[in-house]
């Protein structure tokens, strides 16, 4: 598995107490497990419900993260009016 930093916004980022993180993964599955058994179930919720952006694509579950100059971002939903 790879190393993965991952930047974080709004709600996630007040969860997990700063704006980066980094954590094992090689799919933004994994990924978000990780960071959901590290953060707790309040986390998980916000993430699951929210987007993953991956060098500036929406990315899905199964999308393979590689590391190195791969920017992810987790971004909690977003509602608006």
């Amino acid at each position: 598995m790879t190393v993965i930093k991952v930047r974080l916004f709004a709600a996630l980022r007040e969860l997990a107490g700063s704006n980066e993180v980094e954590a094992e993964a090689a799919s933004v599955s994994e990924l978000v497990d990780a960071l959901s058994r590290r953060y707790g179930e309040r986390f998980e919720k916000v993430a699951r419900a929210g987007s993953v952006v991956v060098d500036g694509e929406r990315a899905g579950p199964e999308t393979t993260l590689t590391g190195g100059s791969q920017e992810v971002a987790l971004l909690p939903p977003v509602s608006g009016g």
